[in-house]
């Protein structure tokens, strides 16, 4: 088991030594096992590359590195630097958001400090080919955390009103919600308008693939 990394230098140089590394070459070197199809384990990029690095918070919602207030999101892209697909930040809460404020909240402590550690592969190559890219550090600009509360909270007042219908994909410039669960059996909690108690499918906020496209655009074309 890795130690947690306790500064961000530490975090810098792990993972400055994984950068240009391919999944299968990383794997070995940690006598990791690689699913054979990630649709099933969509997960486990992810995880296997906090493990690599000695995230230590698992599924709570303080960031992956809770020493040093750092989350961890693995980008996927390809091999021209193309973005392929939004980014999971946390899950909207639906049933349990009293008291619940953008400066309390999880999204925002998951959003303070992310080391992106993007990741290229070819649509249907192996994944052990697939290669680390330089990862990077990022934390909001003053105008990019005011666009993120922003988008917080129009998603959140339609949930705290129970208007639950509303929620699309369409809202925030930077986070969108879209459903999160695997199939539509999958159901939560939830109270309507009226303050009916309901089930409806759980949702998570994304950050759209146009943003993370300008992060890579940013520090790693430069």
């Amino acid at each position: 088991m890795i130690l947690p990394p306790t500064t961000i230098k530490e975090l810098k140089e792990r993972a400055q030594q994984i950068a240009g590394v391919t999944i299968g070459e990383l794997a070995n070197r940690h006598q990791a096992n690689i699913p054979d199809d990630l649709k099933r384990q969509k997960g486990w990029q992810g995880q296997f590359i906090e493990s690599c690095l000695g995230a230590d918070a698992g599924n709570l919602s303080e960031p992956d590195f809770s020493k040093i207030g750092v989350e961890l999101k693995t980008l996927p892209i390809d091999f021209s630097g193309r973005v392929v697909e939004s980014t999971y930040i946390s899950v909207v809460n639906i049933s349990n958001h009293q008291g619940v404020t953008w400066d309390n909240c999880a999204t925002k402590h998951k959003l303070e400090h992310i080391l992106w550690v993007p990741i290229a592969r070819n649509k249907n190559e192996a994944l052990e080919n697939s290669r680390i890219a330089t990862p990077f550090l990022w934390q909001p600009s003053e105008m990019e955390a005011n666009q993120l509360k922003q988008d917080w909270e129009e998603v959140m007042d339609l949930v705290v009103l129970g208007h639950l219908g509303q929620l699309n994909a369409r809202m925030g410039e930077i986070l969108q919600v879209r459903p999160k669960a695997a199939n539509s059996r999958v159901l939560t909690d939830a109270t309507d308008s009226e303050g009916n108690h309901s089930q409806t499918l759980p949702r998570g906020f994304y950050m759209r693939p146009q943003f993370t496209q300008g992060l890579i655009d940013r520090y790693l074309k430069r």
